[in-house]
This record gives C-alpha cells, sequence and structure tokens, in this order.
C-alpha cells in the first residue's frame, strides 16, 4: 500500500509540475506582453493587469519549488516528511498577493488625487486586455481541471490566481473602454478595481493556508466519512478521541479505538491494522494513529 502511494504521489508531483511550467511560459509572455502594451498605450489598468500576471508568474515558481520539497522522504528532523511545503507556499503566494493588491491600491489612488495626470488611452490597450482574458481564463480551466483531478489544493490555489487574473482583465477592458469615450478617470478606476480584488484573494489564501498550519482539522462531512469506515471495520466495537488534521494535501489521523476487552493483544493490535487499512484506501490520509480501548 505504501508503495501504491508513493507512486500515486510521485504521478501526481510530475502532473504539477508540468501544468506549472505551462502557466510560467503563459505568464511571462503575457508579463512581457501587458507592461509593454500598456507604457506605449497610456493605459495605467493595463500595466497593473501585467503586475498582476508578475506575480502570477512568481506564484508559479513558488509551487514548483513547493512541488520539489514536498516530495522529499521524511528524515531525522521531519518525521512526517515535508508536506507542509504546499501550506506554506500557499501563505507566500497569498502573501504575494496582498502586497501586489496593496501597491496596486497605493499608485492608482495616488494618480486619482492628481487629475492632472489623468491620460487618454489608445484603442490598442483595449484589445490587449481582451486577449489577455482569453489566455487567463483558459489557463484558469486547464490548471483548475487539473488540480480537481489529482486532488491537489496548491494547484487549485493558483488556478484561481490565475482566475482573479482574468476577472482583473475584464475590470481593465471596462475601464480602457471607458477612457477611449471620454471617462479618463475610468483607467484608473479599473486598476483600483483590480488592486482591491488581488489583495482580498491574498487574505483568503493567506489566512486559509495560515489555519491549515496551525493543525486544523478535516472538514466535519470527510470527519464523518472516516468515522464510519473506522465502525465498519470488524471488531471495532466503538470509537472516540477521533483527531485529524491537514498535511499538504493528506490528513493524519488520531482515534481510540473500542474492541472486546477479552481479545488478546495481538488480536486487538490485527483489528487496528485492518481499521487502519480500510481508511488509507478510501481517503488522501498519510497515516493513521491507531490506540486500542477495551469496550466498556
Amino acid at each position: 500500500m505504501e508503495k501504491k502511494n508513493g507512486n500515486e504521489s510521485h504521478i501526481r508531483s510530475r502532473e504539477i509540475h508540468k501544468c506549472t511550467l505551462v502557466s510560467v511560459i503563459i505568464n511571462s509572455l503575457l508579463t512581457a506582453f501587458q507592461i509593454v502594451a500598456g507604457i506605449f498605450s497610456g493605459s495605467q489598468g493595463l500595466i497593473a493587469d501585467g503586475i498582476h500576471s508578475l506575480s502570477d508568474l512568481s506564484s508559479d515558481f513558488v509551487v514548483l519549488v513547493a512541488n520539489k520539497k514536498s516530495q522529499k522522504a521524511s528524515d531525522i528532523d521531519h518525521h512526517y516528511g515535508h508536506l507542509r511545503f504546499e501550506n506554506g507556499a500557499k501563505l507566500i503566494i497569498g502573501a504575494i498577493l496582498l502586497l501586489v493588491g496593496v501597491g496596486m491600491l497605493w499608485s492608482a489612488g495616488n494618480k486619482l488625487l492628481h487629475p492632472e495626470t489623468h491620460q487618454l488611452v489608445k484603442g490598442a490597450a483595449l484589445w490587449v486586455a481582451i486577449l489577455a482574458l482569453v489566455v487567463k481564463e483558459s489557463l484558469f480551466r486547464y490548471m483548475f481541471a487539473t488540480g480537481k483531478r489529482i486532488q491537489s489544493s496548491l494547484l487549485i490555489a493558483n488556478a484561481w490566481h490565475a482566475r482573479s487574473d482574468a476577472a482583473s482583465s475584464v475590470v481593465v477592458a471596462i475601464g480602457i473602454a471607458g477612457n477611449l469615450v471620454g471617462f479618463h478617470a475610468m483607467d484608473l478606476i479599473a486598476a483600483l478595481i483590480v488592486g482591491v480584488f488581488i489583495a482580498h484573494m491574498g487574505y483568503k489564501f493567506s489566512a486559509d493556508a495560515l489555519h491549515d498550519l496551525m493543525d486544523r482539522s478535516l472538514e466535519p462531512e470527510l470527519e464523518h466519512d472516516i468515522k464510519t469506515c473506522l465502525l465498519a471495520t470488524e471488531g471495532v466495537t466503538g470509537l472516540h478521541d477521533l483527531k485529524t488534521r491537514k498535511m499538504g494535501d493528506l490528513a493524519l489521523v488520531d482515534v481510540h479505538l473500542e474492541v472486546n476487552g477479552e481479545l488478546s493483544v495481538k488480536e486487538g493490535h490485527q483489528i487496528a491494522v485492518n481499521a487502519r487499512n480500510n481508511v488509507m484506501q478510501k481517503f488522501n490520509v498519510l497515516n493513521v494513529m491507531t490506540h486500542i480501548d477495551p469496550a466498556h
């Protein structure tokens, strides 16, 4: 079973690596294209969107590093392995988003307070924004589908980062269109909205990752399913003190199993092994620590 889990982990890691490399290539091209186009067209919104794509690129590299580090086997200092590199990576991605969002708010807000800095945007900026929207939405769908298929919260988080890019491109396109018809401040307002959106998503990612690093338990529904699976094991008459915590995209389970007090130590041990195997076969669980108690 451990060999099977190892093979699945290797396949999963390879899929994350491939998907993230695709994202790196796309975000590198988009970043350069949007920032250059924004400078030449005079669109602050497009430049802000390009910086957002740059933050995506930073997140991609964080994912690549975390994906590699999290696959390291356990060692003398990390008895449970290095899977929490993924949780740490999510925290870093969230922090990057938060800082980028605040920076955009500061820049766009400052320029809104000085009307003399408002300028007419060239029409080419609108087509660049629409093109960026199509590319980012396609990237989101690809990464999200892959993340769901291999059950990678890290890849799903990075996919939503791409979706935030797509949403920001919509706002930027609207802002550029407004600027072109005479509302010159619309481009800066679009940049402000993008900044709020990015900062909010960064906060959510960071808070979520922090809770996981603080040993947040699994969802109540999943805990209930694990409890049902344990109780279905032959010889288990009850259980108590079921505790779970996240380790990357896997989980650690700790539980006291109640068995017939007349059984031998060997028989009780076999029941515990069977219960552990049942859970690990059906759920994404790294380990199940069982304690055998006599039934009252």
